[in-house]
């Protein structure tokens, strides 16, 4: 019986994870021209968040991040997944390592986020 008692709490463990985990925020960005879309995008603060990058062009690009201590290779007309934060709120640049003079953008944390980017169909 005990050990009935333990599988249903770690089931309920296991969905409760589950469903929070599913919950996190997601944001777009696309990679166009050697161009981040939208150059500057908000989150908000004390969060985990979810960025979803779309490579439109047909050269790969690395997104690259010391502020947010983040890279990652994103091949031609492929998406990659980069998750940031919890974070303080604040402003994080992001740039392409192979076009490191177009391909710039920045990561802006807030209290507040009024961000249009987020994906509405993220669960």
């Amino acid at each position: 019986m005990d050990k009935y008692i333990k599988g249903i709490l770690l089931l309920a463990t296991l969905c409760c994870s589950c469903v929070s985990w599913g919950k996190r925020p997601e944001y777009k960005l696309e990679l166009k021209d050697h161009l981040f879309y939208p150059a500057e995008i908000e989150i908000p603060a004390g969060r985990k968040v979810k960025l979803v990058i779309h490579n439109h062009d047909s050269t790969p690009e690395e997104f690259d991040s010391f502020d947010l201590n983040r890279e990652k290779v994103i091949f031609p007309k492929k998406k990659a997944v980069i998750f940031v934060g919890p974070l303080p709120p604040g402003r994080y640049g992001f740039f392409g390592e192979y076009n490191p003079n177009t391909a710039t953008g920045t990561v802006v944390v807030t209290e507040t986020p009024g961000n249009d980017n987020r994906d509405s169909d993220a669960h």
